[in-house]
């Protein structure tokens, strides 16, 4: 961070994970170490070879509670996900919902707000078997603006008013950690007060089936969901499918400090880079060369050591690659397994939610900073051999954390992207 840019606070944490609705819910599951993988019928119907996801519950019914009827007649899946959690962290921010007929936006306040898929659940579910059967008619005013990947940013800057930069970003798994990342820089710039930043995935079998057709889903754990997420684990066979939506409310220290409002956390500083396919990156792993250079150029950005980081919120999705992550960790911050930071993978919790992934896991590790707790990392007591030597640093029951200042979140995307924040305790 130059030395002349605005520190950019988090007055604001919204979420719709597989294990919880809101922060207040998800904060109990992470410190209980709750799954919220289960048993999805339809991927059983599709033939899927994994049968298991983390799918969101009862939020329909929560839509229903915040949304008009007609609103809700244009809002897919993906849609209520983001507007959920967009409007939780913007009234956790001390904010009141707009009317809907003001007739001033709120020029200071954007949203950048990413997912890895877009809508391919309107478009598998409705566009494709109308379009085919003749039907276009049928397809309503409404279809594009569910099947556009920026259709959740639209949306949300509709229901809040935002007059700032709208924007929705897709880099894959990276996605939800570079929206955080974007938004922070902006306010930094001083082209914006106040961003809410995040993503948001549906949860859809058209959404998975690519991955289950790569064979990178874990096919072994069907009779048992809560046991199929096994990240860092000797036993881990692909990652399982998820979905959801985290949104965080960055603003600029001197607005929040000007209006009271509560800070969660501080956004010390953050990168982002891609490894060109070079190096061992590929369209499907990373270079780990670029991993280690933007774990480091997020610390530089915030002036802190690698000495300093206390909590890592890993990328971990439970396939080959959480060990050369462990590495390139280890590598990255100068510490062995002797002195290495706790580590934690929320996917072992909610599974990878694709573009929502490290929004999603951004909250969590905003609430485990306020917090003072590691949140479990489940279904890894058979530690892969080439990271036994971190098993100390893994909680596979939840840790009181007192002192935990400095937390670490990366994301790690298809493409060979790579985006990294670091979060630091607020201290009043």
């Amino acid at each position: 961070m130059s030395a002349n840019a605005r520190r950019v606070v988090v007055t604001g944490l919204g979420v719709i994970a597989p294990n919880g609705n809101g922060v207040a819910d998800f904060g109990q599951a992470l410190r209980k170490g709750s799954s919220g993988i289960r048993y999805i019928p339809q991927m059983e119907e599709s033939k899927f070879a994994c049968r298991v996801a983390g799918a969101p519950q009862g939020v329909d019914e929560l839509a229903q509670a915040n949304f008009a009827e007609d609103e809700l007649l244009a809002m897919n899946m993906s849609h209520r996900y983001a507007s959920l959690a967009a409007l939780e962290a913007w009234r956790d921010a001390g904010f009141e919902r707009p009317d809907p007929d003001a007739a001033e936006p709120d020029w200071d306040t954007g949203a950048i707000l990413g997912t890895g898929i877009g809508g391919m659940d309107t478009t598998g579910e409705k566009v494709i078997p109308l379009t085919d059967a003749g039907k276009v008619r049928r397809l309503g005013s409404t279809s594009v603006e569910q099947v556009m990947a920026s259709g959740i940013s639209a949306r949300v800057s509709g229901q809040l008013a935002l007059g700032n930069q709208v924007t929705t970003n897709s880099s894959a798994c990276s996605t939800g950690t570079e929206a955080i990342a974007m938004g922070a820089g902006r306010i930094q710039q001083g082209l914006a007060e106040r961003m809410l930043c995040g993503g948001s995935e549906a949860a859809s079998h058209y959404i998975w089936a690519g991955f289950d057709a790569m064979r990178v889903l874990n096919r072994e754990s069907n009779d048992a969901p809560e046991k199929a997420s096994r990240p860092m684990s000797a036993s881990a066979a692909g990652f399982v499918p998820g979905a959801g939506a985290g949104v965080l409310m960055l603003e600029s220290l001197d607005a929040a400090l000007a209006r009271g409002a509560r800070i969660h956390a501080e956004v010390k500083g953050s990168a982002i880079n891609c490894g060109g396919h070079r190096g061992g990156g590929s369209m499907t792993a990373p270079n780990p060369a670029s991993v280690r250079r933007c774990v480091q150029g997020a610390l530089a950005d915030a002036g802190t050591r690698g000495s300093e980081i206390d909590l890592i919120s890993g990328h971990l999705t439970a396939t080959y690659a959480d060990p050369h992550e462990v590495g390139a960790w280890s590598d990255a911050l100068g510490r062995g397994p002797n002195d290495f930071p706790t580590i934690v993978s929320t996917k072992s919790l909610v599974g990878h939610t694709l573009g929502a992934a490290g929004a999603i896991e951004s909250v969590a590790s905003v609430l485990m900073l306020e917090g003072g707790f590691a949140h479990p990392s489940i279904n890894c007591e058979d530690v892969h051999p080439e990271i036994a030597a971190f098993d100390d640093a893994i909680p596979h029951q939840g840790r009181d954390l007192p002192n935990l200042r400095t937390v670490i979140k990366a994301g790690f995307g298809f493409g060979d992207v790579n985006a990294c924040l670091v979060f630091q305790k607020w201290d009043s």
